[in-house]
């Protein structure tokens, strides 16, 4: 008997999944009845990933079923939220079931670990494709937004960035760096950590925050559209790994930083009235946010600096676009 879509389903997404109380149903009917926790607001988040695209065919299935989750559970961290479920749309050129035992497992994985419920979703035939709705939630008016940036706060950084860029770059051999270095790097391509945690952590300090997929400097000026305001930031201050500084040029880490993305950090500002309570909440905080500047008046003016002068890279353009 053929190996059918149904028979997928039943397979690989059905059972042996994290179950959560608040699913009242999930998977295998017209849709999925849940339950949201009182006094909250529901926050969704949708990402697509498409072969030769977004991965290609050196990527291990696993590591795609892991992406596919973690960039929207990262959507979700931006917003402060507790992620609950995940709904998967996913088109498939033909029936490999290899290729989905390694997919689903990776999608397991991170599921099992940020406590998401896989709730449905749809299977269809064409070119391999992979969408994925994340849902969570936060206490009643408490989300991080891109909107409330104020002249005067600092801008802070989560963990390192331009990893993922220089990770892609070596893969496409436009830069020859170390074994040890790159198997860190590609790690950080493959399997990204979404920071959940400190989202949650920034609910009640945070004056905006975004997640960064499309590189810092064009992520960053998306705060600055929505709030209104202008930034200054010292590219000296990035924060950078020892695999990318000890890979390139200290102007081509600078470059990969502030316009590649894939790195799935954090960036947000926090006024500085709130620094202190800052300080002392996240002091312990395994991604260690890094302060990159702060908040100007000046609108949607973001201004590079090395040493108070304009950095000579600044007139680079700004991070990925599909239609750029």
């Amino acid at each position: 008997m053929a190996f059918g879509e149904f028979d997928l389903i039943d397979t690989y997404f059905t059972h042996r999944w994290p179950k959560r109380d608040d699913v009242v149903k999930g998977v295998g009917d017209d849709a999925a009845i849940l339950t949201l926790p009182s006094d909250s607001e529901l926050i969704i988040a949708t990402d697509t990933m498409v072969s030769g695209v977004h991965f290609d065919e050196q990527m291990p299935a696993r590591a795609v079923g892991h992406k596919v989750a973690a960039v929207n559970l990262s959507d979700l961290a931006a917003m402060g939220a507790e992620p609950a479920w995940l709904s998967l749309a996913l088109t498939l050129p033909e029936m490999d079931q290899e290729w989905l035992e390694g997919f689903s497992h990776g999608l397991r994985e991170i599921c099992d670990y940020y406590d998401c419920h896989l709730i449905g979703g749809d299977t269809t035939k064409g070119p391999l494709t992979l969408t994925v709705t994340a849902h969570g939630f936060v206490p009643q008016g408490t989300a991080l937004r891109r909107d409330g940036a104020k002249p005067g706060d600092w801008i802070y950084v989560s963990g390192s960035i331009g990893d993922a860029g220089l990770a892609l770059a070596a893969q496409q051999r436009k830069v020859q760096i170390s074994d040890s270095h790159y198997r860190r790097v590609l790690e950080r391509l493959y399997f990204p950590s979404p920071r959940v945690a400190l989202g949650q952590a920034l609910r009640d300090i945070a004056s905006s925050a975004i997640d960064i997929s499309d590189g810092l400097k064009a992520d960053l000026g998306h705060i600055l559209q929505a709030s209104n305001v202008g930034a200054r930031v010292d590219v000296d201050e990035l924060p950078l790994s020892l695999a990318l500084t000890e890979s390139v040029t200290a102007e081509d880490a600078i470059r990969y930083a502030l316009h590649s993305g894939d790195d799935y950090e954090l960036c947000f500002t926090v006024p500085e009235s709130r620094r202190g309570v800052f300080d002392t909440v996240l002091a312990r905080h395994p991604a260690k946010p890094t302060c990159i500047g702060r908040i100007t008046s000046e609108a949607n003016k973001l201004r590079l600096e090395r040493n108070e002068e304009p950095w000579q890279g600044a007139d680079e353009k700004g991070g990925y676009d599909h239609f750029g």
